[in-house]
């Protein structure tokens, strides 16, 4: 099958798995992570290799497919089923990432979901080893991991590249976007000058689900995110949307208390 007609597939699998998401984890987000992973792998030197640059787009493609994070914005699965009774070859595929949205067990594990999209598709062994144990470091390699100092770099180098892209899309103005949205979808408030933003968080502290502001979550992590990049070029986009956010900060609370 030829790589477009891949990519089609994905893309289809992806609208039909994240529809009814809230905005902040839509189908929209994954094609601006892909769109920005491809363009970091450009910058980066991948152009050179046809199979780096193939398994960026699609590990940054499927990267939220079956993520447990959003397994509580099931609203889309009717949709799902919709797409899966147009789209037959993807049934057994599709009727994966529905189970996984329902939260309920699934077996084969929720990586079947992509792993099995991936041999359906034709993707070479060694590309699908690489393209799924980058989505698995997305999970398990990710910024509670580095808050926990466990990260390592026994990864491939295009994981680098889907990482930054994801992070990316946390932060400047479409983060800000995003960050509201979720804070929004899981009634946080705004701002209370009472509840002061946790510093030196451990992995153990961050997870912990004690009640918090959306304003605390852009110093509780989004503001971290520039330092955590691990590509030059990532380095480099990341410098302008981390000022743009640091402004934003700043002007939301001269706003709240009434300096401005």
């Amino acid at each position: 099958m030829e790589m477009m007609d891949i990519v089609g597939k994905a893309e289809k699998l992806v609208e039909a798995a994240m529809k009814g998401n809230d905005a902040s984890h839509d189908a929209a987000h994954v094609f601006r992570v892909r769109d920005m992973a491809v363009s970091l792998a450009l910058e980066e030197g991948f152009s050179s290799c046809s199979d780096s640059m193939e398994i960026v787009e699609l590990a940054a493609l499927l990267h939220d497919i079956g993520n447990p994070l959003l397994n509580s914005q099931q609203s889309g699965r009717l949709q799902i089923c919709e797409w899966s009774l147009k789209h037959k070859e993807m049934h057994c595929i599709v009727l994966q990432a529905i189970q996984a949205r329902m939260n309920v067990s699934l077996d084969p594990s929720e990586e079947k979901i992509v792993e099995n999209f991936l041999k359906e598709v034709g993707i070479e062994e060694s590309k699908k080893i690489k393209i799924l144990s980058i989505i698995k470091a997305m999970v398990l390699q990710g910024f509670k991991e580095e808050l926990g100092r466990v990260a390592c770099d026994k990864y491939p180098p295009e994981f680098g590249v889907v990482q930054d892209a994801d992070r990316l899309d946390a932060i400047g103005a479409i983060g800000i976007a995003r960050c509201f949205t979720f804070g929004g979808s899981t009634k946080r408030v705004l701002h209370d000058p009472a509840i002061k933003p946790r510093s030196d968080l451990s992995k153990e502290q961050y997870m912990k689900k004690e009640e918090q502001t959306t304003v605390n979550h852009f110093h509780e992590k989004l503001l971290k995110l520039k330092d955590l990049m691990k590509t030059k070029a990532g380095q480099r986009r990341a410098e302008k949307r981390h000022k743009f956010m640091e402004e934003f900060v700043k002007e939301f609370y001269d706003e709240w208390e009434g300096r401005v």
